[in-house]
């Protein structure tokens, strides 16, 4: 199932739950939030174009949900605090949280790489991971719950090809998932990462303008021979986020095709 068909399916298993989501101004992050206020979320829209937000707010009031714009930078602290301030002073409670926005940039030999990119993917990636869970986790544990999800990559567990850096930035990000739930665990607070293979959003379509090769040999590493629509890795998130994942917690959940398994 992918596309429209999965927010036309039936359930509303986040009723009840507010929801923040980084990177939700364009591919799975926007597709998350179309999806987790299907599923009954009221939502907070985190991302630095506002015009996106906003549009994207919009459409999900039009669909009889709610949603929160918070315009702002994942790899500055203090715009997430922010973020997560307005989402309790407007909602209550923060119940759970998609970090999923995230950077890369076409690859490049380690030893050719500007270290302004390494600067920049090790900001977005992990700092902006680092940042939302110091303030999404102590929200969580006054409230004696809550459910994270990071976005992370295949890349998170072997090198697939990227360049080094986001290679780098991704084991972080599903080092930092693991740490937080064992740290968190007994205080009820689940951590995981979802292990993204190529999927066919916004920033892929653009990379593979600039390199035609690229959907190729992204195609041929999943084995069902074909990118993934935003929507199948909010499904994930989605369930992930929801009671039904209730021991479910410092995973890396694959969702790539069949990537990891060959």
């Amino acid at each position: 199932m992918t596309g429209r068909d999965a927010v036309d399916a039936a359930g509303d298993i986040l009723r009840g739950k507010t929801v923040m989501i980084t990177g939700a101004s364009s591919g799975i992050g926007a597709a998350a939030a179309r999806l987790f206020a299907a599923r009954g979320a009221t939502v907070t829209l985190m991302a630095r174009r506002e015009k996106e937000l906003r549009s994207l707010a919009d459409e999900i009031g039009t669909e009889g949900g709610r949603a929160l714009v918070a315009v702002g930078d994942v790899t500055a602290p203090e715009d997430v605090r922010r973020a997560v301030s307005r989402t309790v002073e407007e909602f209550g409670r923060l119940d759970a949280a998609f970090n999923n926005a995230g950077w890369g940039s076409i690859g490049t030999p380690l030893h050719e790489t500007d270290d302004a990119v390494f600067r920049q993917i090790m900001d977005v990636n992990v700092q902006g991971v680092w940042n939302c869970l110091k303030h999404q986790i102590p929200v969580m544990l006054r409230q004696g719950h809550g459910a994270i999800v990071n976005t992370c990559s295949t890349a998170g567990s072997f090198a697939t090809g990227a360049i080094a850096p986001y290679v780098a930035a991704k084991h972080a990000v599903l080092g930092l998932t693991k740490a937080a739930a064992a740290e968190y665990g007994e205080r009820g607070i689940r951590v995981n990462a979802l292990m993204v293979g190529s999927t066919r959003t916004e920033l892929m379509e653009s990379a593979m303008e600039l390199v035609p090769e690229l959907e190729k040999a992204s195609v041929a590493r999943a084995v069902q021979r074909r990118l993934a629509d935003p929507m199948e890795v909010a499904q994930a998130a989605v369930w992930l986020c929801s009671d039904q994942a209730s021991f479910v917690t410092g995973a890396g959940m694959a969702v790539d095709g069949g990537c990891s398994a060959v």
